[in-house]
């Protein structure tokens, strides 16, 4: 088998399992066994496949078709142009909540004018994408990195040691804010699970069949984290502190409502790619100076 006949069968394969993008998706799990990029398959099609890289092939293809996300085959995936690892312990990170961590080493970068080392936390860390990012895009900030999951921290810590960030990411494992208490961040960043429970199996197959329920799943309405961070949050930010979160499609309203009445300002909220409100930048209603102490 050539490198084109295998790419051609494996689209015929992924076309018959409605895999989106059958022909881009053979291409990189191929590219993922020769070690190559991508393109590179482009210059060797007329190269034979030995009978190793033919099983290794067939199998990620076998594993694609049964719709396994690509990211959880290949073992890794590009957040912000860091290359982080991941697997079904932790959510996929998504191209939006890159605008997420953007927002929020920007602020951090901000801070660190006026105080030497800021210090962030990121609630439900994950693979530790946005922890990592705001550490590595501002090298003055320590981040405290919270999840409850003890599987999702060791894949996060790995992954902040393979970007040298390890002494400036603190992981820490819980599911409320006990194991902070009593410290004060000047940025709390979150993209929590904001689907509703009666929502989660209409999705994708990708996400509802492979993706970790608690990292999706929150709650009848979608909205209970959004309701801990508004009650919760505020005693753990410094004076002129922000809160930034991602939210679901359609749930702009519902967020906005949630934290003004808990006695939150939405300062701004910002759209994704696809113009659609996504986040929130908050701040408390009791703040009364704009200085980043």
């Amino acid at each position: 088998m050539t490198v084109l006949e295998g790419i051609q069968r494996s689209t015929e394969f992924l076309a018959k399992k409605e895999v989106e993008s059958p022909r881009l998706q053979a291409e990189l799990q191929l590219a993922h066994v020769l070690k190559l990029p991508r393109m590179r398959l482009y210059l060797d099609f007329e190269r034979t496949l030995g009978a190793a890289e033919v099983d290794a092939f067939r199998e990620l293809v076998r594993r694609r078709g049964a719709r396994e996300p690509l990211q959880y085959i290949t073992g890794s995936t590009s957040f912000c142009g860091l290359e982080i690892a991941v697997n079904s312990q932790v959510l996929i990170p998504r191209p939006d909540t890159e605008l997420l961590a953007e927002r929020g080493w920007q602020f951090l970068q901000e801070v660190s004018a006026l105080n030497p080392e800021p210090f962030a936390l990121d609630f439900g860390t994950g693979s530790g994408c946005v922890a990592i990012a705001l550490a590595v895009n501002c090298p003055a900030a320590r981040v405290g990195a919270l999840d409850s999951s003890a599987e999702a921290l060791e894949l996060a810590q790995a992954n902040a040691a393979r970007h040298g960030v390890s002494e400036r990411v603190e992981f820490i494992n819980g599911a409320r804010p006990a194991p902070i208490a009593g410290r004060k961040f000047h940025l709390i960043i979150s993209n929590p699970p904001y689907i509703p429970t009666n929502e989660i199996e209409s999705l994708q197959p990708e996400v509802r069949d492979y993706e970790p329920r608690q990292a999706l799943d929150g709650g009848e309405d979608g909205l209970g984290f959004f309701r801990r961070l508004a009650e919760e949050g505020g005693p753990f930010l410094e004076p002129a502190g922000r809160l930034m979160v991602e939210f679901g499609d359609g749930q702009v309203e519902a967020v906005r409502e949630i934290f003004e009445s808990g006695k939150w300002i939405v300062e701004a909220t910002q759209a994704d790619y696809t113009q659609r409100p996504r986040i929130a930048i908050l701040k408390r209603l009791d703040q009364t100076t704009d200085k980043h102490r």
